[in-house]
């Protein structure tokens, strides 16, 4: 599963063809022992836990990238290799 952003100890992933469980676009998030899967439209957990602190910074980065976000969901679906996207600053 490719990383596609890293900021300040967080892993954000995308799944290749990962559209049967969850079928909404999302992305994986990783931070120290938490994991979290969100949904890119409304960015909000629809599996997973992941700190609030932590969460506040991944929905302003989702927010600021969500164009970026949905063009790899598209790539990734169809199988493509997806692009890495800006980390948040």
């Amino acid at each position: 599963m490719p990383v596609i952003s890293m900021f300040y100890g967080i892993i954000i992933r995308m799944f290749y063809q990962d559209n049967k469980e969850h079928k909404l676009p999302h992305i994986h998030v990783e931070y120290q022992d938490y994991s979290a899967v969100l949904s890119i439209p409304e960015i909000e957990i629809l599996a997973g836990k992941i700190p609030s602190d932590k969460l506040k910074l991944i929905k302003a980065w989702a927010i600021i990238h969500h164009d970026e976000l949905l063009a790899d969901w598209k790539l990734a679906v169809e199988g493509s290799p997806v692009f890495k996207i800006e980390s948040l600053k």
